[in-house]
């Protein structure tokens, strides 16, 4: 299945059991936003409960906020978002169509990593076993070829951005001869940059009102409120403040699903070190944040860290860790080594000292931050798309289900009566009742037992447990596992127990620690 088939078969899934729909549908939809269904919603509260609890209740030295997505104008002031945060774009005079100058390079060089993967498994086919991916990587002539172009084009991109240097942007496009996807022409303008904040006004006249801002981030949210957290809960560096909070940019490239959205959600953690310390802490988070990620058991090989050559204006270190999405290897999680430098703007803006006062040493300083920042829909994505499988079983039929991690699975179980009839309803309604104060559970007596058991795979369920006649005799169920279909026979008084054995938050929390 190529990349585009593999989007286009999770999203027609998404909409037809009711993980995402488009935003505003019956009005042929808002671009770039999108709903959560029933299931859609039930699954992402369990990716942000998973993530605050690994961050709030794991972690001793580290509290959570939740920060208004209204903000004085003078916190964009001072962070630097209304002079600073723009997209370069160029427009497609034969199309009509408009870009973001760099993601078209950048998808000029996922093409050329694409070609140096394909290189890969081509050696790990030929060799086996005896494959040194590393000493393929530094003799194979392809190969070299290859990562030579990506390093000079991945380079040049860098300086030209970090010198906002417009002019060689759109020359590095001309050379490259990088063609539009719609028109499959280069005739392009000159590229322009483009402010992506939404901004508003708020006030009851017009001679009162004020312009505000829509979020583009939520960091801004805990560090102006650093010294209230500092003062109301004595909180002693190193800590950190999580949020989980939506943001608003004004993508005019938005695409690839809910990869990137003009409305999004995203859940960061800003931990405040003392200056000196910030890259050690640095490391550590990159190793904490990836093991997070790969304790949900997605695939370790779907990961991988890309250090930013290109660093911000407020960064000395910043990575990506990476996940394989349909679309190839993209931006999941981003942890950064911010410095003091938004402690030392908001100070420098609101004449309010950001100052910490260690009294172990008696020393006052302005905290360094180190940051990790996860887009919620982009794990909610990265969750989805490597849990579809489609699967020929032996009686030459196809099964689609989800192989999502038990714990968080939107239903946690289904109760299936055999029938609708001989008391078998009112048997599974008992059991239902019992099992929804613990579970998100569905009752569903609809259709044969092998059209609910696969319904059941669609959405992801872990477990259905059946009631049939002998169920009446000797109050006993059956359970069956989604992914290998056993069945095991239960007592009705252990079912608790044992659904909440294998489902349980806190096994994937003990993974994680």
């Amino acid at each position: 299945m190529n990349e585009n088939d593999s989007l286009k078969k999770i999203i027609s899934h998404c909409k037809a059991f009711g993980f995402i729909f488009q935003s505003s549908e019956i009005y042929d939809g808002l671009s770039a936003v999108y709903d959560y269904g029933p299931l859609g919603v039930e699954l992402k509260n369990n990716l942000k409960t998973y993530w605050w609890k690994s961050m709030i209740n794991l972690e001793r030295n580290i509290v959570g906020l939740d920060s208004a997505i209204f903000m004085d104008s003078k916190t964009w002031e001072a962070s630097g978002h209304v002079d600073a945060f723009n997209d370069p774009l160029i427009d497609n005079k034969d199309s009509k169509k408009r870009y973001r100058a760099d993601v078209l390079v950048e998808n000029y060089l996922s093409k050329i990593d694409s070609k140096i993967q394909k290189e890969i498994s081509k050696g790990e086919k030929r060799f086996g076993e005896n494959f040194d991916k590393e000493e393929y990587l530094k003799t194979n002539p392809r190969v070299i070829k290859y990562s030579d172009q990506y390093n000079k084009v991945s380079t040049k991109l860098a300086n030209l951005l970090s010198s906002s240097d417009l002019n060689g942007l759109k020359k590095l496009i001309d050379e490259l001869d990088i063609k539009d996807p719609v028109s499959g022409t280069s005739n392009w303008t000159d590229v322009k940059q483009f402010n992506l904040m939404f901004s508003t006004e708020v006030g009851s006249n017009v001679d009162n009102t004020k312009k505000l801002y829509l979020r583009p981030e939520t960091a801004q949210g805990i560090f102006v409120n650093f010294l209230n957290v500092v003062n109301s809960t004595r909180s002693k560096v190193p800590f950190g403040i999580a949020q989980i909070g939506k943001a608003f940019r004004n993508e005019i490239i938005a695409r690839q699903f809910i990869f990137r959205m003009r409305e999004f959600e995203q859940m960061e953690m800003q931990f405040f070190v003392r200056p000196g310390t910030e890259l050690e802490w640095y490391e550590k988070w990159k190793e904490i944040r990836l093991k997070w990620h790969q304790s949900l058991g997605l695939g370790n090989d779907l990961y991988r860290f890309y250090d930013h050559k290109n660093l911000a204006h407020y960064a000395n270190a910043a990575c990506d860790i990476e996940f394989k999405f349909p679309m190839g290897f993209k931006e999941l999680e981003g942890i950064h080594s911010r410095t003091d430098f938004d402690l030392k703007k908001h100070q420098e803006k609101s004449n309010k000292k950001m100052v910490y006062f260690d009294q172990k040493s008696g020393s006052s300083f302005i905290p360094y931050v180190v940051e990790t920042s996860i887009g919620l829909d982009r794990l909610f994505l990265s969750v989805l798309s490597s849990c579809y499988v489609e699967e020929k079983l032996d009686d030459g039929s196809n099964r689609v289900f989800l192989n999502l991690p038990f714990e968080i699975s939107p239903v946690k179980c289904a109760v299936l009566p055999l029938n609708d009839k001989d008391g078998l309803s009112e048997k599974s309604l008992d059991i239902f009742d019992m099992l929804k104060y613990k579970f998100n559970c569905q009752l569903d007596s609809k259709d044969s037992i092998g059209r609910r058991y696969r319904r059941q795979d669609a959405i992801g369920t872990p477990l259905c447990i059946t009631v049939d006649y002998d169920s009446l005799e000797d109050n006993s169920v059956t359970v069956r596992n989604r992914d290998n279909m056993s069945q095991e026979r239960v007592k009705v008084d252990k079912l608790v127990s044992f659904i909440d054995d294998k489902t349980s938050l806190i096994n994937l929390l003990k993974k994680s620690s």
